[in-house]
This record gives structure tokens, C-alpha cells and sequence, in this order.
């Protein structure tokens, strides 16, 4: 007998990805992330159709998102508009669900949950934006938040404009909840519901699967940091090939 979580149902809960780059690493995750829970609804926003068809998977078209400015703008501007349930857990090709068995219903009591932000220590760090569940309420008010490039779109809501949210009744996960949601830049306890960050996948995949979906990313897609923590994660956990297309990429 199998001692594996039982599969939650999330009827509430749209399960949504909006890209255009790495289609088939954010199908995948979108995937793995179906086989923890089922949803209301599965989305993918893309301009460009996914090059399978996924059951399960709805697809939507949407403009170009050429930048990370493009994507911020998306996510706080025109999300609400494809949400039809009361939340939405917004995930990206480098994160998904991997814990059935950590999802709390009291998750849907909050209005945001991502992982904790290690690197502030003023309270506002609650959080990343890349594996977050958001409730439709928030996804309506972050639609008159300015926004003029100069940060993400997590940082918006969860640092810039948090009092404000707040002050209009929108409720964020205290920390040790966020904590139990998903981790990121913290160290994994194995009891998340899921995770964020290209640097984690070495964790939920194997050497052979993470090295594919590297060489499949378009080029220019990971930022200089987050390919020198790959590298150096490569390094210390002697996989060649890894660190070898980390170097490649670099160069």
C-alpha cells in the first residue's frame, strides 16, 4: 500500500503560467505540479500555441511578454482578467507543486503566499512571486497599482505597495506560513508544498532531466546570478556535464 498524500482537490484554485519563452520546461512544470492536485482550472497564457496539447491544459493567447518588465506588467495589470476562481497559484517553468500531502486549506485564507525572502529582515518578505498562490481579490487591486519598471511585480505587491494593500483588507501570509507554502533562497525542510528557482530543480529532478531542460532554455533567459549558483551548485555536487553547459552558457 502506498504511503503517498492523497491528491487534493482545489476547485477554487486556477493553476496558471503566462510566458513566452521555455514553453516545454513550464508545460512540464504545469504537469508535475497536476499530478500533486487537481484544479479548477489549468491555464497556459503564451503567444504562441504549447507545441503538444496537453489534456487538462487550456492555452490562451496572449501578447508577447518580451522582457521581465513585460511579465510584471502582465502579471499585475492582466491576470485577473483569465482567473476565474477565487485564487490563483502562479508558478513559472523553474517551480511547482511537489508535496500533495503540505497543502493546507488555510492557505486559501490569505490573499498572497509565496516563499520568504531571506534577504529582508523588515517584515515585508513574504514574497516571491515565481510559485505564489493570489487570491482573484488581490489579482483586481493590483490592476491600479503604478508601475514603472523598476522592480518585479513580486516586489511590488510584497514590499512597495503592501501597506497600501493592506490598509484596502488584503491579507499576506505571516512568514512561518509562507514557510509551510513553498521555499525559494531558504533552505527546504521537505514538508513545502512546493518551491521556486532554477537553482532548486536539482532537487526534484535528476541530473539527466535538469541537464535536457537547461539545454532547451532559450539563451539569455537566466540572469548572470542565478547561472553562477548553478554553476557552483554543479561544482560542489560533482556534475560535469552540468557545470560544463553552466560554463558554456556563461561564456
Amino acid at each position: 500500500m502506498s504511503d503517498r498524500a492523497p491528491r487534493p482537490a482545489l476547485p477554487d484554485v486556477t493553476l496558471v503560467a503566462a510566458t513566452s519563452v521555455a514553453i516545454e520546461p513550464t508545460l512540464q512544470a504545469l504537469r508535475a505540479s497536476m499530478r500533486e492536485a487537481s484544479f479548477g482550472e489549468v491555464l497556459l497564457l503564451s503567444d504562441r500555441p504549447p507545441p503538444i496539447v496537453v489534456e487538462g491544459i487550456g492555452w490562451r493567447r496572449i501578447d508577447p511578454l518580451g522582457s521581465r518588465i513585460d511579465y510584471s506588467r502582465f502579471m499585475l495589470g492582466e491576470l485577473a482578467a483569465h482567473i476565474r476562481t477565487t485564487h490563483a497559484l502562479c508558478i513559472q517553468w523553474d517551480g511547482f507543486v511537489t508535496n500533495a500531502g503540505a497543502w493546507d486549506p488555510g492557505f486559501l485564507d490569505f490573499d498572497f503566499i509565496g516563499a520568504p525572502w531571506p534577504h529582508f529582515g523588515d517584515g515585508y518578505n513574504v514574497g516571491n512571486g515565481g510559485f505564489s498562490l493570489r487570491s482573484r481579490r488581490l489579482l483586481e487591486k493590483c490592476r491600479d497599482l503604478p508601475f514603472d519598471g523598476s522592480h518585479m511585480e513580486d516586489v511590488v505587491i510584497g514590499r512597495i505597495y503592501r501597506d497600501r494593500l493592506e490598509k484596502e483588507g488584503i491579507r499576506f501570509a505571516p512568514e512561518q506560513v509562507a514557510r509551510r507554502f513553498s521555499y525559494e533562497r531558504t533552505a527546504p525542510t521537505g514538508g513545502e508544498f512546493g518551491f521556486h528557482g532554477c537553482f532548486n530543480l536539482f532537487r526534484h529532478l535528476g541530473p539527466d532531466d535538469a541537464l535536457r531542460l537547461f539545454r532547451s532554455l532559450e539563451r539569455g533567459m537566466l540572469a548572470r546570478s542565478e547561472r553562477l549558483e548553478l554553476l557552483r551548485w554543479a561544482l560542489v555536487n560533482g556534475r560535469a556535464g552540468i557545470a560544463l553547459e553552466m560554463l558554456r552558457r556563461l561564456l
